[in-house]
């Protein structure tokens, strides 16, 4: 498994994943050149993404679905729900419904429903032949009955995105602060550092923190924050990069 995040951010997402058999993207924000470029500088063509999953309908993870379909015709995965919530696709062909795990070519992804306020919104857990991986973002809490199937995976593509006492003493009107810090907005520095303590294990091998608010955090203050939790908690664990909004990540190989 291949694993490169093009761009994390409320800007724009989209993560880019070679499985054994195929190329997926999932979430597609930013804008079609962008994505285009970096897929581009890792050696991707982009007629061979063969499925783009989508964890909800937010502009941020949508933006340049409609020119990438058009173009390059990938299979769209998605839930009835969110397939609906989908302006000017409803018709598109290529489109594999799921309601609950499923298979692509030998790839399984388990879709687990995230806490946001969009239709449906999801995250994924994917295994490629025993590789593993979590994609967990734009969700305020995690359901305590996903922890079995996130425990002890390879790679964590793992929401960071605020740091509380920014957020408290930043910019945002009250209405925003209190949409982030709800069970339906973005998971903490803090949140963040608390699950991954509990769910990372011995196969684990990298974790990328997701969707760092540009107002409300610090890549430092995200990275200290998961670090002293996880040695507050015993936790020996150290490959911890920060996803950017407009850089694409390291190449990560499992």
């Amino acid at each position: 498994m291949r694993v490169v995040v093009l761009c994390s951010g409320s800007k724009g997402n989209c993560t880019f994943i070679e499985t054994s058999q195929n190329k997926i993207l999932i979430d597609i924000g930013s804008n079609y050149k962008y994505i285009k470029e970096k897929l581009e500088n890792i050696g991707v063509d982009l007629n061979e993404i063969k499925y783009i999953l989508l964890s909800h309908t937010h502009t941020d993870h949508t933006a340049a679905l409609k020119t990438f379909v058009t173009k390059h015709h990938p299979t769209l995965v998605v839930s009835q729900k969110i397939f609906y919530d989908l302006e000017g696709l409803n018709d598109y062909p290529h489109t594999l419904i799921y309601d609950k795990e499923i298979d692509l070519d030998g790839v399984t992804i388990k879709p687990i429903h995230s806490s946001h306020d969009a239709i449906d919104s999801r995250n994924f857990i994917l295994n490629d032949n025993g590789k593993t991986l979590a994609y967990i973002t734009d969700t305020g809490y995690i359901n305590k009955k996903y922890f079995n199937d996130l425990t002890n995976l390879n790679i964590y593509l793992f929401e960071s995105n605020h740091d509380i006492e920014l957020l408290q003493q930043g910019p945002y009107p009250a209405w925003l602060k209190r949409r982030v810090l709800s069970d339906n907005g973005h998971l903490s520095n803090k949140a963040a550092a608390f699950y991954l303590a509990k769910l990372i294990g011995p196969d684990t091998q990298k974790i990328i923190l997701m969707h760092l608010s540009e107002t409300n955090n610090l890549e430092e203050i995200a990275l200290e924050t998961v670090r002293n939790t996880f040695i507050d908690r015993g936790v020996e664990f150290n490959n911890i990069v920060c996803a950017r909004q407009r850089e694409a990540s390291e190449v990560v190989e499992i």
